[in-house]
């Protein structure tokens, strides 16, 4: 079997590793190619790429069927927009809300391939590319084609399994990630383990609450694509969003051009009618209206209700 991977970020490119360790034939676009012709990613140090992983700049020579869209959101419209493709399936890696439309990855792939679905869940660039045991959801609203994609995207050390809510699958994705900015926050502010399980608890109900307003179904969100990723990114200091959250509370700064998703979505949130607490005070954390005791105070001084 053949797979396309489109980015070379650190996720597409541990995708990329996998599968081709897996025994697929694996084209791995990326938008500068030459970035990695010494046979590794210099954002996956130490993983050499399969004889059978190939390396392109032309997303021409891409023709599998299934392409993988590891993209960041607030790329993926202008990448379908820009680049055709020849897959029947697109297949979404990235988390996030398209802060321009306030759309998900596949609804901005929507007419980019005949069929498209959702990756998500648990999981760590490294951890992929290591072939350590990861289990994800793969979300597709055509039952037949979900199945399909199920089987030929599952290997020994990644585990899928499959669920008809896009919806439900793309925001705990693009939800636990502001979560994460927040639980970054409590541990950078010395709050402890304490704080931040009792954040990761309210924060799950948040996410809860607004993913089933938007459409989604509950058990969703117990799922991988929801409670497991929330679990892995605020409990790591591998999650992009945690260590953004732990600078805004030390005062740090991360390394130039890192993608914190989260924040998008955090403002997303803030700026609709649903009740987002946790995402509000992100939002205002980032945004500089409100510092790290403020934010503190803000959440703490909330009238006491029922659970």
């Amino acid at each position: 079997m053949r797979l396309d991977v489109f980015g070379a970020g650190a996720f597409g490119t541990g995708l990329a590793i996998a599968y081709a360790k897996a025994g697929l034939e694996v084209a791995l676009w990326a938008r500068d190619a030459t970035a990695l012709s010494a046979g590794e990613s210099p954002r996956l140090p130490g993983q050499k790429f399969p004889d059978n992983l190939r390396v392109t700049g032309d997303a021409g020579a891409c023709d599998a069927d299934i392409a993988l869209i590891a993209v960041p959101t607030q790329s993926m419209g202008r990448f379908a927009a820009e680049t055709p493709l020849k897959a029947k399936v697109a297949v979404s890696c990235a988390k996030g809300i398209d802060r321009s439309s306030g759309r998900g990855p596949t609804a901005l792939l929507a007419d980019a391939a005949p069929f498209v679905a959702q990756l998500t869940g648990p999981s760590f660039a490294a951890d992929i590319a290591s072939g350590l045991p990861t289990a994800l959801t793969i979300a597709c609203a055509d039952t037949a084609q979900g199945e399909r994609l199920q089987e030929a995207l599952s290997t020994p050390a990644l585990r899928l399994y499959r669920t008809e809510d896009v919806v439900g699958a793309e925001l705990g994705g693009a939800l636990k990630n502001v979560i994460a900015i927040a639980a970054g926050a409590v541990i950078g502010k010395g709050l402890g383990d304490s704080a931040r399980a009792a954040l990761i608890a309210r924060g799950f109900a948040e996410m809860t609450r607004y993913a089933t307003a938007k459409g989604a179904l509950s058990e969703t969100l117990t799922g991988l694509s929801g409670l497991g990723d929330l679990v892995l990114t605020c409990g790591s200091t591998q999650s992009r969003n945690f260590r953004f959250g732990h600078a805004l509370a030390t005062g740090e700064s991360l390394a130039e051009g890192t993608t914190v998703e989260g924040l998008h979505t955090a403002r997303q949130l803030a700026a609709s009618p649903e009740d987002t607490p946790i995402a509000d005070t992100v939002a205002a954390l980032a945004d500089g209206t409100l510092d790290i005791d403020g934010a503190l105070s803000h959440l703490l001084s909330r009238p006491l209700k029922p659970e």
